[in-house]
């Protein structure tokens, strides 16, 4: 039904009001160090709270500020860079070429039908960015090292970090540095984002890459490429194998998601579009998350056995074992946790779990 001529007015004025409180907003920013997403969303969280309006679309309109004022950053570097991205064509490989283009940077791609143009695209970069699949990201620093001025900098991406930090230090004499940026290739900015930092060598070579994603919003989080992946076997190879183990149950079970959606609770519905979102992405990918160590497959092993642990004491309906199993787990999280977790909330949770469509599975 169309609005009424006094509502029709009523609109424009709120329309009118609201864009002079965005500009203002945007002016604000500007002209100060921003604030992270999360500190923005603590500070209004209870009036959003009080006047029925989801998080979701505040941080919506903290994003959309924040990416009106990148451009800005364009005039806080000095001159542009010549950076070469290997799987610029990839999803990551383009986010990351947009987002370095944007402010003024030269980057060329390279691909696998590129490689007989390798030494043009590679000896004369200042920065190598390696974005391809896990599987192939050792082969490829290998062979692209040989191209590379030893003052390049050499950086990958992906998401294990030892074997490509070792590789890398290897073959290349010059600055080496291992990044896992934890989010997909979906995002508008970094705003809002972590990034793991792994140091290798001569880290001031990155500094000006860093301070980029950092005054892009990001979070830094350094920590040695071991650290990296034995915290990534519990972040995401084993809640990445209960959500696969999920969905191949729903649809072993021929589940109707649909009507279970019309009587489900929030927690339901947020982890049926979890998985939903997991089975939306490459599946190349999806599975070499878990592959892609021995550790990985050891933690997804013993998780195993606990699941069939617990079966089995539901099996023969052994209600003591299992309010002790219960208790147990109580006390630890409530011993070792609950002092780290702010309680979770709906953009956490929409940030923590955006559709990540990797497909640079080209080289």
């Amino acid at each position: 039904m169309p609005l009424k001529s006094s509502d029709s007015d009523r609109l424009k004025k709120t329309d009118q009001r609201l864009i002079a409180l965005l500009s203002d907003r945007i002016s604000l920013l500007a002209a100060s160090e921003q604030p992270s997403l999360d500190e923005q969303l603590a500070d209004v969280a209870p009036l959003l709270a009080q006047a029925g309006i989801p998080e979701s679309v505040w941080a919506g309109v903290l994003n959309s500020c924040h990416t009106t004022l990148i451009p800005k950053y364009a005039t806080n570097h000095l001159a542009p860079r010549q950076i070469t991205i290997i799987g610029g064509r990839g999803r990551m490989g383009r986010l990351f070429k947009e987002q370095l283009s944007l402010v003024g940077h030269n980057v060329s791609v390279l691909e696998h039908e590129d490689w007989e143009y390798a030494e043009k695209l590679l000896s004369q970069a200042e920065l190598v960015l390696v974005s391809v699949p896990i599987e192939h990201t050792v082969d490829v620093i290998k062979r692209a090292a040989k191209y590379l001025a030893p003052t390049t900098a050499l950086c990958d991406i992906t998401s294990i970090k030892t074997q490509p930090t070792q590789a890398m230090l290897e073959h290349h004499s010059g600055p080496v540095m291992g990044l896992h940026p934890m989010f997909g290739p979906n995002i508008e900015s970094f705003f809002g984002q972590k990034v793991v930092v792994c140091p290798g060598r001569n880290d001031d070579s990155f500094q000006w890459f860093l301070d980029l994603i950092k005054s892009n919003g990001a979070e830094l989080i350094t920590c040695t490429p071991e650290e990296h992946d034995r915290m990534m076997t519990i972040v995401q190879a084993t809640p990445h194998f209960c959500r696969f183990s999920l969905g191949v149950f729903l649809a072993q079970s021929r589940i109707d998601i649909g009507q279970s959606l019309t009587m489900s609770t929030p927690n339901y519905r947020q982890e049926i579009d979890i998985v939903k979102r997991l089975f939306s992405q490459n599946p190349h990918l999806c599975v070499d998350i878990m592959l892609a160590t021995e550790e990985r497959c050891d933690a997804i092993s013993f998780l195993a056995d606990t699941y069939s642990r617990l079966a089995r004491l539901v099996a023969i309906k052994d209600r003591d074992a299992l309010i002790q199993e219960f208790e147990n787990t109580q006390s630890f999280f409530e011993d070792k946790i609950n002092t780290f977790l702010q309680p979770l909330n709906a953009m956490a949770i929409q940030r923590d779990f955006q559709p990540q469509m990797h497909t640079n599975i080209s080289i």
